[in-house]
């Protein structure tokens, strides 16, 4: 008897479909593909336009571009700055920053297990979880691209003294968002007020937390205790040592957020795990 399969499909990719034997490599195609389907699902959800989606992001990282460069302008800070171009300093700053907190909302936004797209086929958390994390990721590097293009070409030309140290940088403060993000993934079917909560909070506290005003070198030891412990704060630092020939950042590393990322990923992991044997579709029907 042949089972018949339905039209529902998430960006063509149908969900149902007749169980056949495949091999590991055809397995591991499929799951890549419906990770690519759902990515583009993912991409769109916000808005029907492509177009639209960039401008959106756009505009939100110039206007805080702009709000910070005349903040530091104003406050007399801009001799706190590295040696160089001021505005690509800020942007190495803001861009790691929102690169960190879309990639953790992301995560934190994903469907997860006691939602009605779970029961279609071949979908799961991990597919969930992993195309809403690359579409922030596709979205921040094509908005960061975009603005460097422009300011290069409209503004003022400016090098980057290490394209492929900052462009891992930008990945890693990627990772991190995302590790964190997973940790609160686990705890939302147990604690959804809380999460919620703890997501806005954990995302404006960064917008101090970070360091992206400060340059770690310059910081006396007391203030930068209250820093050092933040792993977006580390690439940051360092994402400016690549960035500027001139500055070599002492008080930071990439050991330590790659140390907490792994830490994280591995907790969220194994509290989504959890989370997901015990989960129930009547804990969402009600919210």
């Amino acid at each position: 008897m042949v089972v018949p399969t339905s039209h529902l499909s998430v960006g063509g990719y149908r969900m149902f479909q007749a169980r056949t034997a495949k091999t590991n490599t055809g397995t591991a195609v499929n799951i890549l593909e419906l990770i690519y389907h759902a990515t583009v699902r993912s991409t769109r959800k916000s808005h029907r336009s492509a177009i639209l989606g960039l401008l959106s992001n756009m505009m939100q990282a110039m206007i805080m571009l702009i709000s910070f460069y005349l903040m530091l302008s104003v406050l007399g800070l801009r001799g706190m700055a590295v040696r160089g171009d001021f505005m690509l300093y800020i942007m190495s700053g803001i861009f790691m920053f929102l690169t960190h907190t879309k990639g953790m909302g992301a995560v934190v936004g994903a469907e997860g297990s006691t939602s009605v797209i779970m029961q279609h086929g071949p979908m799961n958390t991990v597919v969930s979880i992993t195309s809403s994390a690359l579409a922030a990721l596709y979205n921040q590097i094509l908005t960061m691209f975009v603005i460097l293009a422009l300011y290069h070409a409209f503004v003022t030309p400016f090098e980057i003294e290490d394209p492929v140290g900052a462009f891992a940088m930008v990945l890693l403060s990627w990772i991190s968002g995302c590790a964190v993000g997973l940790v609160f993934v686990a705890l939302r079917p147990w604690l959804p007020g809380f999460v919620s909560v703890a997501t806005m909070i954990y995302a404006r506290a960064n917008m101090i937390a970070s360091g992206k005003m400060f340059v770690a070198n310059a910081l006396p030891s007391g203030m930068l205790a209250m820093f050092d412990w933040n792993p977006l704060f580390h690439t940051i630092d360092q994402t400016r040592g690549y960035v500027f020939i001139n500055y070599n950042p002492h008080f930071s590393s990439i050991t330590y957020p790659i140390l907490v990322t792994l830490v994280l990923i591995m907790i969220g992991l194994m509290g989504e795990f959890f989370s997901r044997q015990r989960s129930s579709v009547s804990w969402s029907a009600g919210r």
